[in-house]
């Protein structure tokens, strides 16, 4: 038997105010597809969360009618029918982070593309599916830098998000930058994949990068070993609450330099213990 934990909490726009979620997340009973859409700032695109939400349903289509292609093929083909339909363009286009989970009796298998990653517990261990690609490109001159010296969210740090926005455009799907879902679909082809013998996995968590920076950026769990345990006993929500809260207590970004005051979180638990 397969449980299925999902939890969300949305975030606040640049402007501080609380606002539906841009991360998305469809089950299909042997999959799980999580997206987070990336928020527009630049006017006249569609939001991420629209974006997401319909690269989402798009998926859902693709994996139920297109069963025996590989996760690559059916990313692929989902991006290639939205740039057909809505007319985007490459490079003009709002985007998403992509995270999705296929199992059968036989195999479970993973694809993460941008930062959403995919933690598997095995027999052989703890295995992390993540794209490091956005995290690895220099920071230097960011919005970050501000944010450490006690600017504070605001007007002047939109402007400073909306600068070092336009300085990541020319490295959004190129070769030495990162790749997401917008307009393109070979980025599909640059997607980080993986796979394991089903009866090796014991559980699978999902995440986007609202909820991973707990782990990887804030140090409020030891691990993701800890997150899974804490999910078991506690409930997936009261994870992402844990992460809001500790956001709480450091308001201004000084501690933890980020784009937003809170993020959109979202948790997925895919449980066969």
């Amino acid at each position: 038997m397969t449980d299925i934990q999902t939890a969300q909490l949305a975030g606040t726009g640049v402007d501080g105010v609380i606002r539906p979620t841009e991360d998305v997340v469809v089950s299909l009973g042997t999959s799980v597809v999580l997206l987070d859409g990336a928020t527009s700032l630049r006017p006249g695109l569609p939001s991420g969360g629209w974006y997401a939400a319909t690269l989402a349903a798009q998926l859902g289509t693709e994996l139920t009618t297109h069963p025996e292609l590989g996760l690559e093929d059916i990313l692929a083909r989902a991006i290639a029918e939205l740039a057909r339909r809505h007319g985007l363009r490459p490079g003009a286009s709002a985007s998403s982070t992509v995270a999705m989970l296929r199992w059968t009796a036989e195999v479970v298998e993973a694809l993460v593309l941008a930062d959403s990653p995919i933690v598997a517990f095995t027999s052989d261990g703890v295995q992390l599916v993540a794209d490091e690609r956005l995290a690895s490109l220099p920071r230097r001159g960011s919005y970050r830098d501000r944010l450490r010296s006690g600017g504070g969210y605001g007007t002047e740090h939109a402007s400073a998000l909306r600068e070092s926005a336009r300085r990541f455009d020319a490295l959004r799907n190129a070769e030495g930058g990162f790749w997401v879902a917008e307009a393109d679909p070979d980025a599909a082809y640059h997607a980080i994949t993986a796979r394991w013998p089903r009866e090796q996995v014991r559980a699978v968590l999902m995440a986007s990068d609202g909820m991973s920076c707990g782990v990887e950026d804030y140090g409020l769990f030891a691990d993701w070993s800890a997150v899974l345990e804490s999910v078991r006993t506690q409930g997936a929500q009261a994870v992402l609450r844990q992460v809001r809260d500790a956001e709480r207590g450091d308001p201004d970004g000084t501690r933890w330099p980020r784009p937003k005051v809170h993020d959109d979180k979202t948790l997925v638990l895919v449980d066969w213990a």
